[in-house]
């Protein structure tokens, strides 16, 4: 027993000390791929710790009475586990504290790489829960978490499944004034510029059934930071921007096209407007000579690449 405890408490302190070691490594020999493996290796790792403590986490809250808290407890967590691990952090602004104060509401991101799992730990409200696709339940940890902390599953496949899963969540959203949070493009993007992948309408569906304010959050593009393709992934401060929530009420499906249409617009025209922003301070890449439009060749972040230096 008490060496099945040893390794227990041994195994991520090892994992955590070879991650730091790779950073480390990464940036005294100004190497970016060994820094996103070390970096990489911290992330899911940190991801992992806080499924196992999320789980945990949300079955005592449940049968306190609290299992709506189970999501917020563990973003949090992992919040800061990831700042100690990798040093990145997304700066939030939300001027209007709409994240706070609306509720319930679905909330809408644009959807970039996997870091966006840490956007949750630093923008989610209590008493706010993800949609994810069906198959992530069956996970060890990560779908028992799930499952218990009231994630709404959707199943792709089906439409007529999917449906019932939004009538559903409509639900429990009036009886547990419980938020649901979306990333409305469905799949990550990987843009290195400001942009984003078309929305589809399941989250505005949603948000009408519910008859509930739609609430857009914008992140800058970070590509800076983390770049997949390139195996780069840096410490860095990313901008994030809550806006101003969009009134669904009284409003049909019939309605849904445009009200998507208006959302991805304001959002789009935000992401831009923090791009061009972080130009004009000198903190993001100049779009090229010779480019023809952003959309085509733009390399802007909206990244405080300044305060880090990491690799």
């Amino acid at each position: 027993m008490n060496s099945i405890l040893f390794y227990i408490i041994l195994t991520p302190l090892v994992t955590f000390a070879v991650s730091q070691v790779l950073v480390i490594l990464g940036q005294l020999l100004q190497s970016n791929q060994i820094a996103f493996y070390g970096r990489s290796i911290a992330s899911f790792h940190s991801l992992f710790l806080c499924a196992v403590y999320g789980t945990l986490a949300s079955a005592c809250l449940n049968i306190a009475g609290y299992g709506g808290l189970g999501q917020w407890t563990t973003a949090k967590a992992f919040k800061w586990l990831m700042w100690i691990s990798t040093g990145v952090w997304f700066d939030v602004e939300d001027d209007g504290q709409y994240a706070d104060t609306t509720r319930p509401a679905v909330f809408v991101c644009n959807h970039q790489t996997e870091l966006d799992v840490l956007v949750i730990g630093h923008v989610f409200p209590k008493y706010c829960s993800v949609s994810s696709k069906k198959s992530l339940k069956h996970i060890p940890f990560l779908g028992w978490f799930m499952s218990l902390s009231k994630t709404v599953f959707i199943e792709r496949s089906s439409r007529t499944q999917a449906v019932e899963a939004f009538n559903k969540a409509a639900q429990q959203m009036h009886s547990n004034k419980q938020s649901v949070f979306i990333f409305p493009e469905g799949t990550r993007s990987y843009y290195d510029h400001p942009d984003m992948l078309g929305f589809k309408k399941g989250a505005f569906h949603l948000a009408v059934q519910a008859q509930v304010p739609i609430l857009p959050v914008v992140v800058a593009n970070y590509s800076n930071v983390l770049n997949v393709k390139k195996k780069m992934f840096r410490a860095g401060r990313i901008p994030l921007r809550v806006l101003k929530p969009v009134d669904t009420k009284g409003k049909t499906k019939e309605d849904v096209d445009a009200l998507l249409q208006e959302v991805r617009e304001k959002m789009l025209a935000e992401l831009r407007a923090m791009d061009q922003s972080a130009r004009e301070q000198g903190i993001a890449a100049q779009k090229p000579e010779g480019s023809r439009n952003m959309d085509e060749s733009a390399k802007s972040t909206g990244i405080d690449t300044g305060l880090n230096a990491a690799a």
